[in-house]
């Protein structure tokens, strides 16, 4: 009687007890959870430069630190990346009309701050100027020339700030850089001003280009969720936090080939 009582209660234990072959799951972050359950983070991001993103023509690859950063939260929710594309930064805020991303990347403006709450910053973007390889422009201190005509994305960081700074140049808008690198290649325009990256890039394209010294300013790369999604912005700057300290954004910088950008 006693052995049978002993074998009972053995079974209705192991009955009782996990799988030892089945994976315990850990809890999802409350502060996501609907992200979660629907198995996918949707990341807006410009497709205009590799501190951003670029596009591979043959294959249509995405790459950039930015793609690299949205990749790796994707992968610390456990859920499939979805990059929705827009083509210049500021133009992720159109997204908001449809609630068509999850969270975006930018560069930090009051202005956007309106629109959207910023991460704790992950990036230090330099802003300069790139100009044709005769010209007699040599650095982005001595621009400011009366008769100059500068190019700029419309609404951008360097738009907003050129405004502030410049007292004797013009400038001149275009939705995006490709557009102004035509109007500076047709002579135009004198100057572009951009991100030093971007700016980097059209230079290697074009050699009756080259980038100016100095910088006119620099901006914060920070990661964008929708205005009243506290609990979101939580959870990335958990992330942004994570990335900085274990060297990830450091190593998406390097492993794109990145120049004039810093940890911040």
């Amino acid at each position: 009687m006693f052995k049978k009582t002993v074998t009972f209660a053995v079974i209705v234990t192991l009955l009782t007890l996990p799988s030892l072959g089945a994976r315990s799951e850990p809890a999802a972050d409350h502060r996501v959870a609907d992200m979660v359950s629907r198995g996918k983070l949707r990341a807006g991001i410009g497709v205009v430069a590799p501190h951003w993103a670029v596009k591979n023509a043959q294959t249509g690859e995405l790459r950039g630190v930015a793609v690299d950063l949205a990749r790796n939260l994707g992968t610390r929710l456990g859920v499939e990346l979805a990059i929705v594309e827009y083509p210049s930064p500021p133009a992720v805020l159109e997204g908001l009309k449809t609630e068509a991303w999850d969270v975006g990347f930018l560069a930090f403006d009051p202005a956007r701050a309106m629109l959207v709450d910023f991460s704790e910053p992950f990036m230090e973007i330099d802003a300069t100027y790139i100009v044709a390889a005769t010209s007699d422009l040599q650095s982005a201190e001595a621009i400011d020339r009366t008769g100059i005509r500068i190019g700029v994305t419309k609404n951008s960081v360097e738009d907003i700030t050129l405004k502030k700074l410049l007292a004797h140049a013009e400038l001149r808008q275009a939705d995006t850089i490709p557009a102004l690198a035509q109007l500076l290649t047709a002579g135009e325009i004198q100057a572009l001003a951009a991100p030093r990256p971007a700016l980097l890039q059209i230079a290697s394209a074009n050699p009756g280009l080259r980038v100016l010294s100095g910088r006119f300013s620099s901006a914060k790369g920070a990661v964008v969720v929708p205005k009243g999604k506290a609990e979101h912005l939580s959870y990335v700057n958990d992330f942004i936090r994570e990335s900085k300290a274990s060297g990830a954004v450091q190593k998406a910088i390097e492993q794109n080939g990145v120049r004039g950008v810093q940890v911040p």
